[in-house]
C-alpha cells in the first residue's frame, strides 16, 4: 500500500468540524458503537451447523437477507426495503433486555416493560429525527399489524425453523417443544405473512411433532 487514497489522490487535510455537526456524528456513532453489544446476545438457536449459539446481530443481518431473498413470498404492499430496516433494528433492545425463547417461560408484561425501557435509552441516544424513525419501527414490528410487519414477523420465526430443521430438531427436543405451541407460536405467524414458506417449513417439521 502506498498510503494514498483510492483512485492516487491524497485525501485534503479536513477542516474543523463545526459544533452541530460534531454534536449529531458524536449521537450517530454513540448509537452505532452501541448496537455492536448486540453481538454479545446469544439465542436459543444455534448456527445451522450447530457448533455455537446464534448471537441476534448475526440473526438481524440474517433476516435482513432472508427478507430480500425471499421478497417474491410478501404479500401486497409490502415494502421489502421498509421490512429490511425494520428487521435490521427489530433485536435492538435485546442489548439490555436480552433474548427471550418463545418457548421458554417468561413473563410476556415484564418483558415489554424492560424492552420499551430499552427503546428509549437506545433509540435516544441517536438524534431525534433518525431515532424516531427508528424507534417507530420498532413499534411497528411489535405491533404486527401492517402488511411490513406481518411479513418481518413472518421472516423472524421462520429464519430459527430452518437452522433447527438442520439440526434435527435439536432446538424443540431441548425445550420440550410440542406440536400445539409450535403451531400456535410459529406456524400461525409464518403462514399469516408467507403461506408457502409456512407449507415448506411445515412438510418438513412435521415429523418432529409426531
Amino acid at each position: 500500500m502506498n498510503g494514498t487514497a483510492e483512485g492516487g489522490a491524497l485525501p485534503r487535510a479536513p477542516g474543523y468540524l463545526r459544533q452541530d455537526e460534531g454534536g449529531r456524528l458524536d449521537r450517530q456513532l454513540a448509537f452505532l458503537i452501541e448496537a455492536d453489544r448486540l453481538k454479545h446476545v446469544n439465542r436459543a438457536t444455534t448456527l445451522v451447523d450447530g457448533s455455537r449459539p446464534e448471537n441476534s446481530g448475526e440473526h438481524s443481518w440474517h433476516l435482513a437477507l432472508y427478507a430480500m431473498v425471499l421478497a417474491d413470498q410478501a404479500g401486497p404492499g409490502v415494502d421489502i426495503d421498509r421490512v429490511i430496516r425494520m428487521l435490521l433494528v427489530h433485536d435492538l433492545v435485546e442489548i439490555d433486555a436480552g433474548d427471550v425463547p418463545i418457548h421458554g417461560d417468561y413473563d410476556p408484561i415484564a418483558v415489554a416493560q424492560r424492552e420499551e425501557a430499552a427503546a428509549d435509552r437506545i433509540f435516544g441516544l441517536l438524534p431525534p429525527d433518525i431515532g424516531a424513525d427508528l424507534r417507530a419501527l420498532w413499534v411497528e414490528f411489535e405491533a404486527v399489524q401492517t402488511p411490513d410487519a406481518i411479513f418481518a414477523k413472518s421472516l423472524d420465526r421462520a429464519q430459527p425453523v430452518v437452522h433447527i430443521l438442520q439440526n434435527d430438531g435439536r432446538g424443540w427436543q431441548d425445550y420440550g417443544v410440542r406440536r400445539e405451541g409450535f403451531l400456535r407460536l410459529v406456524g400461525a405467524r409464518v403462514e399469516r405473512g408467507a403461506p408457502a414458506l409456512w407449507r415448506w417449513l411445515w412438510a418438513r417439521a412435521e415429523k418432529h411433532f409426531r
